[in-house]
């Protein structure tokens, strides 16, 4: 199986390691951090082997999830973008998926697969 690459900002801890473990279960490989603005850094130091970004809307710092979508999206067309948010996220970037919290892990895997 190729490396399939994913991206995951979420602040809260236990939220983030349960994330982390269930992708990591179906053979991704995950890159976490806790900030829009640490994933920012990762989504430009990485090429195309980073597939997907899956993070939370309201983060720490002055970068929230959509506006590091939008940086993704800018940089990587095709990747796959989740935006995940207890409330409503407007506007929401182009081409972005978004996971209303709380959900089923499996939804999770289903649109990072997609």
């Amino acid at each position: 199986m190729s490396n399939f690459v994913v991206l995951l900002v979420e602040d809260d801890m236990f939220q983030r390691e349960v994330l982390a473990d269930i992708l990591k279960d179906e053979g991704f490989e995950v890159i976490e951090c806790t900030t829009g603005e640490a994933g920012e850094l990762i989504v430009a130091s990485t090429g195309t082997e980073l597939q997907a970004l899956i993070t939370d809307h309201n983060l720490p710092g002055k970068m929230s999830g959509a506006e590091l979508a939008h940086y993704a999206r800018r940089r990587h067309p095709h990747m796959n973008i989740v935006i995940m948010s207890g409330t409503t996220v407007k506007p929401m970037p182009v081409g972005t998926a978004f996971l209303q919290k709380p959900f089923p892990p499996e939804r999770l895997l289903d649109m990072v697969r997609e």
